[in-house]
């Protein structure tokens, strides 16, 4: 039987309270998992543990509004280093995948873990040594996570169409509409993972396969999205979320705008992501084309919120397991990516025709804003050697130029020389700091989306939030502490409505975060080798140290303290309402 967490005195901290009103001095008292009293001067109790708060700001948990933890939860159920954050509360099933319905073909099950593997770069081996697989229906999914999984972090999930048009459809999910009876069944589906409490339905209308084959989900036609906004209707809180394609073909106006169309008349919240945050799209007036129409939605009453992330898109490469090359349409470099062991792509690397393919492709396939086109290659740096041949530090531009070689042909000598193990780090994407600052501010954004528990040897998303109060805050000056703190609290709350939650006030979830702003940064990313690779032994993932919090509360018990994660997992599914 879980024990009560002990009462806790909060004293002499600054409140920043999640609602984006001024900070005040309290002292908050915490029992039973709820907040009891916000009030100075509050005499502690003789049961009660004092934390002493002063020159520290206490502020509610931050939420995680877009995850990829559906498998990692399972192998990695810490979640470092998210309670170092000061995270308590996180939500996954993003961008249409979900683990749940799972189909009965096995081929089509499988299918539900390739695409989490390829467009999240989560290795497969572990999704089948350490999940137990004991459901079919999302009712049941969360019924085996509730039973299961002891998490540092509260967590909700949205259920996958494309797991729903795989469940029904099988493996022609791929290739076409679906029938009446179909939308019917898929409708069922929903409405039994809405009932059990899933977040609504994620959907996706950007993404491609490593084979250029686009997901399942944009095979589907106003009729079968047309059923599945009829379910959703049906339950309050639920919202549909969607990704749109601002890279590969720049669908995301169309798109949004059919979304439009098929919600008037409907009492449905759509999230989408999003409004794109870099100075590319600015440029190519995409941005604008963007925001004009959010701004036309909002005008029109519909219940559209955009998501966004605060900081550029970067990360890491290499050839054991990544979806850039192929998100670029570069998919002769995906080729190495795809083949089974390090002898293979160690073959084809040093293969004279495969070379002349990658410099053709490199030169004219790949698309115009990737990290291999002509203008961005000068900001790929040679880094994370894994014997230490090198160079390191230095551009593909430079080395390029230093061998007399393609770009291309240089990245292979490095990778050839250096070890298969080896990272190349992409240059960060330029922001448009005053669009990220702009959403910051909009009631009808969901930001601090985050990829955390994704793309696990590109970058580490977990602790960005922060990035909050040491860029924009801090360094910049552009943000209140009180609007970074409702940004990630009160606003994420509303959004996806839980109540019970996202600001600090009598009769609120002790979901909390403590901390001093001149302690925290976010660390630099680290490797450790912890994840299972489904053979017994493991590989690597990044992480970083922790922020640090002085406190994380999850329901009143401390989840990070003293300067560590605690062994403390009082996270529970939670459910809009």
């Amino acid at each position: 039987m879980a024990t009560q967490p002990r009462p806790r005195l909060i004293r002499g901290g600054t409140i920043v309270d999640g609602t984006g009103a001024p900070r005040f001095e309290a002292d908050v008292r915490v029992r039973d998992g709820r907040i009891v009293e916000v009030a100075p001067g509050l005499a502690p109790a003789a049961d009660e543990v004092v934390v002493e708060a002063a020159g520290c700001l206490v502020t509610p948990g931050f939420i995680e509004t877009h995850t990829h933890y559906d498998g990692a939860m399972w192998w990695h159920p810490e979640l470092d280093p998210l309670p170092g954050y000061g995270v308590t509360t996180m939500v996954m099933g993003n961008c249409g995948f979900s683990l749940a319905p799972a189909p009965a073909d096995p081929a089509a099950r499988h299918e539900i873990v390739k695409i989490f593997s390829f467009f999240e770069d989560i290795p497969e081996k572990p999704f089948f040594s350490e999940l137990p697989w004991d459901w079919r229906r999302w009712s049941e999914y969360r019924a085996s996570l509730v039973g299961n999984v002891r998490l540092p972090v509260h967590f909700g999930a949205f259920v996958g169409h494309i797991a729903i048009r795989l469940a029904v459809m099988g493996m022609d999910a791929w290739e076409r509409a679906a029938t009446e009876d179909e939308i019917a069944r898929m409708a069922a589906l929903l409405e039994d993972a809405l009932a059990a409490g899933a977040m609504g339905l994620s959907s996706n209308l950007f993404d491609h396969d490593g084979h250029d084959r686009p997901v399942p989900t944009l095979l589907a036609d106003d009729a079968e999205l047309s059923a599945l906004l009829d379910v959703i209707e049906r339950h309050e809180g639920a919202i549909f979320q969607v990704i749109v394609d601002i890279f590969r073909n720049m669908t995301c106006v169309e798109s949004v705008e059919r979304l439009a169309r098929l919600c008037r008349g409907r009492r449905v919240r759509v999230q989408y992501g999003g409004i794109p945050t870099l100075t590319y799209h600015k440029s190519i007036g995409l941005q604008d084309r963007m925001i004009a129409l959010h701004e036309k939605l909002r005008a029109e009453g519909l219940d559209f919120w955009t998501a966004f992330a605060h900081v550029p898109i970067t990360g890491t490469v290499s050839v054991l397991h990544s979806l850039l090359f192929a998100q670029s349409n570069e998919y002769v470099w995906n080729e190495v990516v795809e083949l089974p062991n390090d002898g293979s792509k160690e073959r084809l690397m040093r293969d004279p025709a495969w070379r002349a393919r990658a410099r053709q492709s490199w030169d004219h396939e790949a698309f115009e804003f990737s990290s291999w086109a002509p203008r961005q290659r000068e900001q790929i740096m040679l880094l994370n050697s894994a014997n230490d041949v090198g160079p390191i530090g230095i551009s593909l531009g430079d080395y390029a130029r230093e061998l007399g070689v393609h770009p291309s042909d240089a990245m292979a000598e490095w990778l050839l020389a250096n070890g298969l193990e080896s990272t190349i780090t992409m240059a960060p994407w330029a922001k448009d700091e005053e669009m990220v600052l702009r959403l910051l501010r909009d009631p009808k954004a969901a930001g601090n989306v985050s990829d955390a528990g994704a793309h696990g040897q590109m970058l580490c998303g977990p602790g960005q939030n922060l990035e909050l109060f040491t860029h924009y805050v801090q360094e910049r000056g552009d943000l209140t502490v009180e609007e970074a703190v409702q940004s990630m609290t009160g606003r994420l709350a509303e959004h996806f409505s839980l109540r019970d939650r996202g600001t600090i006030a009598v009769g609120k979830r002790a979901d909390l975060a403590v901390f001093a702003l001149d302690e925290i940064d976010v660390r630099p990313m680290k490797k450790i080798y912890d994840v299972p690779d489904g053979e017994g032994g493991t590989t690597w993932r990044w992480t970083r140290d922790p922020a640090p919090m002085r406190l994380t509360l999850v329901g009143g018990e401390a989840t990070f303290e003293n300067g560590e994660a605690t062994p403390a997992r009082p996270g529970e599914m939670v459910r809009p309402g």
